[in-house]
């Protein structure tokens, strides 16, 4: 290398030296040119909403659901046996009956012939009984006489005269004549059953047996309603009985969004609590148009009035007895006492008339907190 390279090199490093040492005075005097800001932190307050307290009385309703059943129910079942005697159609669901009108008929005809055998006998034991009772009971003939004139062995037998003494009693049972005729009205009796009969206005909601049918003592024949009395069974809160009577009057809601509602009362309370749901069934009555077995409703029973109370939403309750209420500026807590829950709300008392309290909680809130009050 000579002597010229050596002093360009040496060169080259100087001026380089120099430019970088340049540029550090440079950077530190525009860094010291910039004003440093100053660091500041601010929390927001945060938005709540809020009601005014205006205390009133508030009507407590209790509210519960349940499904119809017709107050009056008859399932029909057969006492006798035989065939079921044609009827045109008439016992089918749906069909409907007067009080006293036919249901079902069987056949009754080798009953009726014995019927009619004993009430024959019964006469020839009065008959053949006639000549002694003119000799020892002269003043009971005639009644005795005229009874067996008018006897008919087609018919429902009378009742027996009326014995004038212990002693025409004694003859009278002695012949027989008091046992057969206490055989035969059972027998009619049993007669009666051949032929079931509607025991009160309604309609035939289920049938089992078609004519033609072998009936069997016990079988169960179908189910008979009135369609125009209901009964609704509900489950009410065990706490809620307090403000429930026998009597009370019911608001009963159709379930379907149609609006339609029926009124209706208590007519029984059950005195078993369910252990599982710590409920007890209460019974209402309902009647009106448009109802039928089956359907499920809502009840609504006025129980009761709280005074001096307002109703809040069940969200902004804390530990069971406390809310937050506000000045407009910071949050507060209040204890207050809790008189009946629903589904979403509560009603309470113990807040003062003109206060602000909460009705929808702020995240993360604490007494003391910071709050605005939201317009809206």
């Amino acid at each position: 290398m000579t002597v010229r390279n050596v002093i360009q090199s040496i060169a080259t490093v100087v001026i380089s030296v120099a430019f970088i040492a340049g540029g550090v005075v440079v950077a530190k005097k525009l860094a010291g040119s910039k004003p440093m800001l100053p660091k500041t932190t601010q929390v927001g307050a945060a938005t709540i909403f809020t009601k005014t307290v205006k205390n009133e009385s508030i009507e407590v309703a209790i509210n519960a659901t349940g499904s119809l059943m017709a107050l009056n129910r008859v399932d029909l079942f057969s006492e006798v046996q035989g065939v079921m005697l044609p009827d045109g159609g008439k016992f089918k669901a749906g069909n409907r009956f007067s009080k006293g009108q036919s249901l079902v008929s069987v056949n009754a005809a080798d009953f009726k012939a014995n019927l009619m055998s004993q009430r024959s006998n019964l006469l020839n034991l009065i008959t053949s009984a006639l000549a002694d009772i003119r000799l020892d009971f002269p003043n009971s003939f005639e009644k005795w006489n005229s009874y067996a004139k008018s006897f008919d062995v087609n018919t429902t037998v009378a009742e027996l005269p009326a014995f004038a003494s212990d002693q025409e009693k004694m003859f009278v049972s002695g012949r027989n004549i008091l046992s057969t005729y206490y055989g035969i009205k059972n027998s009619e009796l049993v007669l009666a059953k051949y032929n079931l009969s509607a025991p009160f206005n309604g309609v035939l909601t289920q049938s089992s047996v078609t004519p033609g049918t072998v009936i069997r003592p016990g079988q169960k024949l179908g189910s008979f309603i009135d369609p125009s009395v209901f009964e609704m069974e509900t489950p009410v809160s065990s706490s809620m009985m307090q403000f429930l009577k026998i009597g009370q009057k019911v608001t009963v809601l159709a379930t379907d969004n149609s609006g339609k509602s029926w009124e209706g009362k208590v007519i029984r309370i059950n005195n078993l609590i369910d252990p599982s749901t710590q409920t007890r069934n209460a019974f209402l009555q309902v009647s009106g148009e448009g109802l039928e077995e089956g359907m499920f409703l809502e009840a609504s029973i006025a129980a009761t009035e709280v005074e001096n109370a307002i109703e809040l939403p069940r969200s902004i309750l804390m530990t069971g007895n406390e809310v937050y209420i506000t000045d407009g500026k910071t949050l507060q807590q209040q204890k207050v006492e809790p008189v009946y829950f629903t589904e979403k709300t509560v009603i309470v008392r113990g807040l003062e008339d003109g206060v602000q309290v909460l009705t929808k909680m702020p995240p993360s809130a604490y007494p003391g907190m910071e709050v605005s009050i939201s317009e809206d």
